[in-house]
Formats: C-alpha cells, structure tokens, sequence
C-alpha cells in the first residue's frame, strides 16, 4: 500500500505545476491541506467518479475556492473525469479547470465557491437540505438519504460575516451530518493574520452549539482520521481545526503569504520536489499511485450497495420511490400545466384587488398543495413578506418541515436557498424586503452564474413603502437585479400576473427569479384569454389603443393602473396610446422579433412608468422616448403622498407622452 505522504504529496506536486503552469493561481491552500484531504478522500468519502449524480453521496465543498487545484487534483486522481490534460489547461478558456471551482464545468464540483464565506453557506443548506429529505423520505429499514456533508474552509470565510450567519443557524437546527475542516494557517493575502483575525474560533463554534475539535495536527493522517471518527459519531454539527502550514513542503516559501495567491517559481518548485522526495517530472503521477488513489471500484461498489437498498424501498414503498426519483430528478408532476391553468382562470374570475404580496401568498398557498418539494421561508418577516401559507410546518431540530425562520440572515437565507436547490429535491423559495436584496446580492449573482433555479421573493418593492423612509424604500434595486446576466426579475401588476410569475419561476430549470411585490394594494385588471396567455411572455399588451396609435405607455407593478388612467386622460384629447405592462423584461427579451414588435412597434414613440430608478428604461424608450421614474432616493410619508411627490401622477404621464410627442 502506497503510504499517506506520497498520496499527499500527489497534490502538492500537482498543484505547484499547474499553478507554475498558468503563471497565476494559489498553490499554498492546496499543498497546506493536503494530508487532511488524503484523510477525508481516501479514506472517508463516499462517492463514485463513475457517477456524480448519485443521489446519496457525501458531498464535498471547498468553500476556500481559490485552493481550486486541490479539489481538481482529487477529482482527477480519484477517478473522475478530469484528465491530466485538463490541469495543464488549468485557468485556460474554455478548460474543466478554471481559476474556482465552477459548477456545471467540473465533474464532481458540487458548487461554486471562490466569494469566500458562500461554500460554507451552500453546505449549511446541503445539510440541512438532507436532513429534511431524510426526515421525509426514509422509513425503517430503508435509510435512503444517509450521508455527510464535508466543507474545507479557511480564515477568510471565518472572517466573512456570512459565515457567521449560516454556522450560528446550522447550529440552532442541529446540523449534525455537517463536517467542517479549518484550515488554521494563519496566513492571508496580506501576511500573518493576527493583526486582523484574534476570534478564538472554538470558542465560537462552541457558542453556536457546535461539536469543536481544536488542536488537530492537519499533517498527522491518524489525529485527523480520529477526529472525523469523532465527528461522525457527534450529534452536532462539528468543526475540526486543523494546525497546518500554508505551502507545506516549500522549503523557503511555507508558512508565508508568499506561498498563498502566486506560482511558487521554477527554483523553488526543484527545491520543492527535492525536499518532499517526489522525483517525477511535473504531471507526472506514478502508477502504483494513481491505484491508491482510485475511488472508482470502492465508489461502484457503495452505489450498487445504495442501488439495492433503493430497490427494496420501492417494492416495499412505491409510491415513495416515484417520488423521490421525480423530485430528484427536478421534474414537475406531469399535470402541472393543467393544474397551473386552472389556477389562473379562477384567480381572473376572482378578480381581487389586493397587495400583489398578497397574491403572492395565495399563488403559494395553491402551489404548494401540487408541490411538495417547495420549501419555504424568510429572513424574521414572515408576516410582511407573506411567504407562509395555510398547513405550513416549520422546520424544527427534531422534526421535519417545509417553512425555514432563517433570522435576519438575508445573505445567508439566500446562499443556503442555493445550496439547498444544488443538493435537488428541494424548490427553495425565500422572503425579505427589496432593499435587503442589496445584502443578499452575490448569492444571487452565484446563482445566476451557477444556472440553478431558487426562487428569491422581494416585498414591498417602491416608495410605494411609505412612512419607513428611503432606507427602506428600493429605487435602484429592481433595475440592478434585472441586469444580472439569466436571472429572471418579475414586478406583477395584479393577482393574475403575480401567479403566473410564480409559475414561471417553477418551471424555470436554470435560472433564479426575483419576484417583486408591492405593500400596498393594486387593482385586477380585467384581461381576455390572449392577454391571460401573453402574461408569462413578460410584455404584453395589456390597454390596446382606441384609435390611430400615437405612442407606448410601458408600466411594471403599481404603475401599470396609473398608466391606464394616463390612457383615458389623453384619449379623451383625442391622443390614443397603447399601455403594455412588463412584468418580466427577462422573459420579454427571449421572445421572437415578431411578437416583441407587435408589442412595441417599431418607430412608435415610447413612455415608460416605473416607481423605480429611471435610467434603465432607456433600453425601450431609447433616447429620444421618456420615463417617468426616480431619480432620486425617496423620503418619509404616507406612500400616497409620495407618488405625488415623486410624479407618479396622471396629469404628469399624460404631460409626458405629450412632451415625447411634441418632440417628434
């Protein structure tokens, strides 16, 4: 048997050259953790590099993604489908390895980490994500979701204030399968981090109600193989910190920040490989090595133990099994579109003039009852996001549950929402006001990037607010969040297009949405069925002129009322317009030339009215159209008072088109 420090000393090897290879990368990470990763890969992980996707996998995450060539080098030694190739194409365009670990482009990357702090939240929500589904789906005798979450992590996601967020709730709902490796170096970009990072870190974890390991040896394979032992068998969630030295092996660069963000240089690599013993050429992996390391026959086998339990289950629990295979898989029950249609008829016969939260809550009261997989939740405002329903149960240490209090952790609700949706079986969706989306945004930009799908619901959207004033009112947050490259924006009008921007969202497979909801109420706009059909198209003609067309009034949300008004005014002047409501321009953007320019004609002057942040309608207006927006942050009054004062007003839109028009 190949020993501990050779395995190990494949990753140094590989890391230095690959990073010396591309000229850039973090070659201290990877060589510091290294034996802890021989520990945890080869000799703990339950895994099959034949199949990825094997749904009762451990799952890995290294939440210090700027280490990225050590989770590379495990996926390649260990069997899966990355080949030597691809790490001497480490950090180049278009490789399986680039700079962090991106999900969808390496097999067996279970997220996308490198923002620090976010691969920890992920886990957080993989762990809990399999508690549920355990709690959910298992019976006696047939424990089919049984696994470990494991996360690597350094002191720059301690010391992001997200790490905070997550670990304290994973505590709280006793995370208990969720095992944590410190990499305690002491070491970050800037030097020796005890001018800036003195938390006495077990402490903390202990204070969180955590299982803490201190004063592990991270180079000493047995003290490391004991604590996971310990952790296995902890009815918490358990942190181990691990001592190890950044660069191990680098005989003038470890335990410096020189050995942490560059190439550790042709010499210094020599002298490397001198002092380790590792007497082969760079790239180069003996065979008797890669044997070890192989987890492609044990991993086969522990899937084919995991295929016949499940087969049993299904005999003995059918109607289970074909449950959880579809939620697995994330597919929608084959009846959803009927049942989806159905829904909307009775919400526009229905007709309420409500607040489109409001809508909201009753889209998920209804949808909920189809699906079981949503999970809900929000960050402590349940009663003003709305985001409950009827028969919700909340998730509680020792039972099961499909509504989370996540606290006020609104970035870290969001990046557990993510990792919740990675782990699958599981729609997740959470609350908290728009503004606070400005402390969530880089789990949404993750997300987006990611090409996964949670569901992220924003309330009381505009000045529309009131009396809390502009540190409450959002102005420049639904533009900003419609500008995140596939990410899905809604802002409804009424109860019928606030379900139909939840159906979208659910059926939407790779790509998160953002569903913005106003406090106060908002009238039903009576629709026919072709204007029903066009909502989930994101614009649609909503008010069709009444004679020869002079201009586009385009609105979102509460203004799309207030544009209709404008409508009547000016036809009465016998200025006919047409009013378009666009509640999706994610959605609109994506349909066909001839639908959009029946919708927007061509050479047609065009207003738009959005009680947010003017400058992104320009895009339909163009430069020589107008809208009537903000410009401005808002202030303290009744809401009404404030659309006055903000211009919100008929006679200001009616005044508007007619200065577009004048213009022309």
């Amino acid at each position: 048997m190949v020993n501990r420090s050779s395995l190990a000393n494949a990753i140094r090897a590989l890391s230095m050259d690959a990073v010396q290879q591309a000229n850039s990368g973090h070659p201290g990470a990877p060589m510091g953790m290294a034996d802890i990763a021989v520990a945890l890969w080869h000799d703990n992980l339950r895994h099959n590099p034949a199949n990825p996707e094997w749904p009762n996998r451990d799952r890995f995450v290294l939440s210090n993604g700027h280490g990225s060539m050590l989770i590379y080098s495990l996926l390649h030694l260990s069997g899966y489908d990355v080949s030597i190739d691809d790490l001497k194409n480490f950090r180049q365009l278009h490789s399986k390895t680039p700079g962090h670990p991106e999900y969808g482009y390496t097999a067996g990357v279970e997220t996308t980490t490198g923002p620090l702090g976010q691969g920890i939240a992920n886990a957080v929500g993989m762990a809990l994500a399999e508690k549920l589904l355990a709690a959910e789906f298992n019976r006696d005798g047939f424990p089919v979701v049984d696994h470990h979450t494991y996360v690597f992590l350094g002191d720059g996601c301690l010391m992001e204030g997200i790490s905070h967020e997550v670990c304290s709730l994973a505590g709280t709902l006793n995370l208990n399968k969720l095992v944590v490796f410190y990499d305690d170096n002491g070491i970050s970009i800037d030097g020796h981090v005890e001018g800036w990072f003195t938390d006495d870190t077990p402490k903390r974890f202990e204070s969180y109600g955590w299982n803490v390991i201190p004063a592990v040896d991270g180079h000493n394979a047995d003290a490391v193989l004991a604590a996971i032992a310990s952790a296995k068998a902890s009815d918490k969630p358990t942190i181990i910190c691990c001592k190890t030295v950044i660069g191990k092996g680098s005989p003038n660069k470890q335990g410096t920040h020189d050995s942490h963000g560059a190439p550790l240089g042709k010499d210094e690599i020599t002298a490397t490989r001198a002092a380790i013993g590792w007497e082969h050429a760079p790239f180069e992996i003996p065979a008797d090595i890669y044997a070890e390391w192989s987890a492609k026959e044990k991993g086969a086998a522990q899937e084919g133990e995991w295929n016949n339990l499940f087969a049993a289950y299904a005999a003995a629990h059918p109607e289970l099994a074909a449950e959880f295979k579809r939620r697995v898989a994330g597919e929608l029950p084959a009846d959803f579109s009927a049942y989806a249609a159905e829904q909307l008829k009775l919400i526009d016969e229905k007709a309420e003039t409500i607040a489109t939260r409001k809508a909201s809550q009753n889209a998920i009261q209804a949808l909920t009852a189809k699906l079981p997989e949503l999970l809900g939740g929000s960050a402590d405002l349940a009663g003003s996001n709305l985001t409950n329903w009827k028969g919700c149960q909340s998730v509680k240490v020792d039972q099961s549950g499909n509504y989370l209090h996540y606290g006020v952790r609104e970035f870290g609700m969001a990046a557990m929402m993510n990792g919740i949706t990675l782990y699958g079986g599981y729609r997740p969706f959470g609350g908290t006001f728009l503004m606070f989306s400005e402390y969530a945004r880089n789990a949404l930009r993750m997300a987006s990037l990611m090409k996964i799908n949670p569901i992220f619901v924003f309330t009381h959207d505009s000045i529309g607010l009131g009396e809390d004033g502009p540190t409450h009112q959002p102005v420049e947050q639904t533009a900003t969040l419609r500008l995140i490259p596939n990410h899905d924006v809604w802002r409804p009008a009424d109860t019928a297009e606030s379900f139909v921007a939840w159906q979208v969202a659910v059926e939407h497979t790779n790509t998160p949405t953002s569903l913005v909801f106003s406090r106060q109420n908002l009238a039903y706009l009576k629709k026919d069925a072709e204007q029903l059909a066009n909502i989930r198209k994101g614009g649609y003609v909503i008010s069709k002129e009444a004679g020869e067309l002079k201009a586009v009034l385009i609105a979102t949300g509460s203004e799309v009322e207030l544009a209709m008004k404008a409508q009547a005014a000016l036809a009465a002047e016998g200025v006919h317009v047409r009013v378009v409501s666009m509640p999706s321009t994610y959605m609109f953007d994506r349909q066909d030339a001839d639908y959009k320019n029946s919708v927007l004609p061509k050479g047609t002057p065009r207003v738009a009215v959005e009680a947010g942040i003017a400058d992104y309608w320009y895009k339909y207006v163009g430069l020589e159209g107008a809208v009537v927006g903000m410009t401005t942050f808002g202030e303290s009054a009744p809401a009404g008072e404030l659309f006055k004062q903000f211009g919100f007003t008929v006679e200001n839109v009616v005044n508007t088109v007619k200065g577009v028009l004048t213009a022309a």
